[in-house]
């Protein structure tokens, strides 16, 4: 196993953790990281996975937006 692999199956344990968190808050969070250790494979793996890459980076931002803008 290399260091691409080790960040691939990292990256699914942090999203799949996300989903177990009752606070929403904390699931978008620990969800943005995730979706940034996707980003981070998509960019290393070859040739770059563009789908992956575009797919994580929009729920990274559709997170960032519910966290800020439902923010009390």
């Amino acid at each position: 196993m290399n260091t691409v692999d080790i960040i691939g199956y990292c990256a699914s344990g942090i999203v799949l953790i996300s989903f177990l968190l009752k606070n929403i808050r904390h699931l978008r969070i620990v969800n943005c990281a995730g979706c940034g250790a996707f980003v981070l494979y998509g960019l290393m793996l070859s040739p770059i996975n563009f789908p992956l890459i575009i797919t994580n980076a929009a729920i990274i931002c559709i997170n960032l937006y519910y966290l800020f803008s439902t923010r009390k």
